[in-house]
């Protein structure tokens, strides 16, 4: 069964608190953290600041992917007792094999997102170290965005490559993800859909959670 990874950039911040006690009873599985700098994406969010202050209110893990220059810089900052996967950009770090090693240092699990026009070959010389690879369906910036069809064909690709070389990084898909596609994706070998928009918008995210949850 897939997990779900509502992404709080679509969450209404003048009442954070009760959007994530809407992931809590729809049975989301993680909070979805797309930190961005203006630098490496198009678009600035937050930083570990939001994350500090849902400490001790929610049980939930972060899911936190830093769209960001430097990430080396940073990734101390969203340690924190909920986080469970810290993921890093390949197309931003310099030293991708010391900036993984550099995440597993603080005991949290390594993830490596890839944009819709790099490779899963790019990471052929780290992906046995990797606990988790971000399939980005769209060109990350900004929310609401229209999935890519293409992705599906990196996701099966990464699900090959997992199953080929017998590892065990979990594969998840970020941007457009909808009931619509949602079972594709499953199908493609998705193990974590990040769904922002589609479920934030909904006139009961609640209820729209439950439905992705149902597949």
């Amino acid at each position: 069964m897939a997990k779900i990874a509502p992404s709080i950039l679509s969450a209404d911040f003048s009442g954070l608190l009760d959007e994530i006690e809407k992931i809590e009873k729809g049975g989301g599985d993680y909070i979805h953290v797309d930190v961005m700098d203006g630098h490496f994406v198009p678009n600035i969010t937050y930083g570990a600041p939001i994350l500090k202050c849902l400490n001790g209110k929610t049980a939930l893990p972060y899911d936190v992917h830093l769209m960001i220059e430097n990430p080396d810089a940073h990734i101390e900052d969203f340690v924190m007792p909920n986080t469970e996967f810290i993921v890093v950009h390949q197309e931003a770090c310099v030293h991708l094999d010391r900036t993984i090693e550099y995440i597993k240092s603080f005991g949290k699990k390594a993830g490596v997102a890839l944009n819709p026009s790099t490779l899963p070959e790019t990471l052929e010389y780290v992906i046995d170290k990797l606990d988790l690879v971000v399939a980005m369906s769209v060109n990350p910036g900004f929310a609401a965005q229209k999935f890519i069809p293409s992705s599906l064909e990196k996701i099966e690709l990464l699900s090959e490559i997992r199953t080929d070389y017998e590892l065990d990084f979990l594969i998840e898909v970020d941007g457009g993800v909808s009931l619509e596609n949602a079972e594709a994706l499953i199908s493609a070998g998705a193990d974590i859909l990040v769904a922002g928009n589609s479920i934030f918008s909904a006139d009961d995210p609640v209820d729209m959670i439950r439905k992705f949850k149902e597949l």
